[in-house]
């Protein structure tokens, strides 16, 4: 695959579900892949990239943004609390806002620097022992709780189990999403983004399919 084929495959998943061409913000994530790939995809024109780990980005990034303008970056991966400064600073959006306690430290971090990243939150809709998130019935007073923070809520993100049908995990979100009033649905990535788009996606978020496997 490269960035051509699936920009044309996620215009046609828009289209199917009678979608605006452009409304879902394809990620491109980035994460271990070796600078030249991420370069070559640069070099294409794309500039909306995810990373997991607010480490790894800070050792790749600047030296890109020095040399391409308009890069924005999303973390989709795991926050811990003591990379929530790095965090803020660097991505344009958070995907993964689960717990209380990051929630907490968000808006304090939000006050210092009268602004805040777009924060997602994400939803173990799996119920899975191993996997960030909160669980679905904890979803509805985890909104609230970081709505009363006066963070800028955008929306929900999910990672459905891999041995399972994500459609049901989709329709979750989005249900949970839609009592909320939120709009953003951060949901599908290389092998399903195409069922997340048409259950309503706003960000799909595509590795390996843009990039090739990651090495080793």
């Amino acid at each position: 695959m490269s960035l051509a084929d699936i920009t044309r495959r996620l215009r046609a998943a828009e289209a199917a579900a009678g979608r605006a061409p452009g409304a879902v913000t394809l990620i491109a994530v980035s994460k271990v892949q070796p600078p030249d790939r991420v370069e070559a995809v640069l070099a294409e024109g794309h500039r909306i990239f995810g990373e997991n780990r607010v480490q790894e980005a800070q050792g790749r990034w600047p030296d890109f943004q020095a040399r391409y303008s308009g890069i924005e970056l999303h973390l989709v991966g795991p926050l811990q609390t003591n990379k929530a400064r790095p965090a803020v600073e660097m991505f344009r959006a958070i995907h993964s806002l689960d717990r209380p306690k990051l929630a907490k430290t968000l808006a304090r971090l939000a006050q210092d620097r009268g602004e805040s990243p777009e924060l997602f939150i994400q939803v173990n809709t799996g119920a899975e022992p191993q996997k960030a998130g909160c669980l679905p019935d904890d979803a509805d007073a985890f909104v609230a709780e970081t709505r009363a923070l006066d963070l800028p809520l955008a929306g929900l993100m999910c990672i459905p189990p891999v041995d399972e049908d994500p459609a049901p995990h989709f329709r979750l979100l989005a249900r949970i999403a839609e009592r909320n009033g939120l709009a953003g649905l951060s949901m599908g990535m290389s092998d399903d983004f195409e069922t997340a788009v048409a259950l309503g996606a706003t960000h799909v978020r595509v590795g390996s399919a843009i990039f090739g496997a990651r090495p080793g």
